[in-house]
């Protein structure tokens, strides 16, 4: 008497089934964004009406060898940037954990990190939405002249700005109550916006607000926007990455001890 063997599927494990669960939380999370217009409009709307106001009505004028549009093309890539990541990341897990749906999460076999990750990506690629649009934008109306090599660094420095922001949002996320979620983050996101030089050129702001700037995360991450084009201030680079990257370590540093802290309590 033989018997037939049934072959039976070999489920998918390892790196590249993890690859795929991280891959769809972020599809989704970004598709949920982005249909979700009050969001995905105004994080893009912003620093494109901005830029129009002061960048590309001012496409005629330079202060020295800077051109204000290219300047301001800069500077509103990192405002834009900088909101998506705080209130997507922050004003958005504020909610959700107000809802329950963190709980939902840790309940579920999906990989913890793979929430985390797609919080992160999403914000990387709003991102870099925003910087693709305000560069056409200065190429077609500002008369912005961008080489290659500046457009990839651009990308490169909004890929590394939205993650050091990310970790801000997500500490903004455990501590701040939903509702009050994206007044907090506009009284952090504007005031911080104004006094690194992201509306207007750092050097018009009164001294003792160009003295404030030089802590601020925002300011770091300007300076560095702009050397892709010559135009920082003539502080050090390496301080500039080295002030973002301790912010980004802070950020998660605290982050990780709230978490730890509040699984204790639950």
């Amino acid at each position: 008497m033989s018997t037939t063997a049934i072959a039976h599927p070999v489920s998918s494990t390892g790196i590249a089934h993890t690859a795929r669960i991280f891959a769809k939380e972020t599809k989704y999370e970004f598709l949920k964004l982005l249909r979700a217009r009050s969001f995905s409009l105004a994080i893009t709307g912003f620093p494109v009406m901005f830029y129009l106001l002061f960048g590309i009505a001012n496409r005629h004028a330079n202060n020295g060898n800077i051109q204000i549009a290219k300047y301001m093309l800069g500077s509103y890539a990192c405002f834009g940037l900088v909101g998506a990541a705080l209130f997507g990341i922050g004003a958005g897990m504020a909610a959700e954990r107000a809802a329950g749906w963190l709980e939902v999460k840790q309940a579920s076999p999906m990989p913890p990190m793979a929430y985390l990750f797609g919080k992160c990506a999403t914000a990387v690629a709003f991102g870099l939405i925003i910087v693709c649009i305000l560069t056409v934008i200065g190429l077609t109306m500002g008369g912005v002249q961008l080489t290659a090599l500046e457009f990839a660094r651009m990308l490169g420095m909004t890929v590394a700005g939205a993650i050091s922001f990310a970790s801000m949002g997500l500490l903004l996320a455990l501590v701040i109550p939903a509702n009050a979620a994206p007044g907090i983050v506009n009284l952090l996101y504007l005031p911080m916006s104004y006094a690194s030089g992201l509306w207007i050129p750092i050097e018009s702001l009164p001294h003792f607000v160009q003295r404030t700037a030089q802590v601020l995360p925002t300011y770091h991450l300007a300076q560095l926007m702009l050397s892709i084009f010559g135009y920082q201030n003539a502080d050090s680079l390496l301080g500039h990455w080295i002030g973002l990257a301790g912010f980004t370590m802070l950020m998660l540093g605290l982050s990780w001890l709230l978490f730890q802290r509040s699984q204790q309590n639950s």
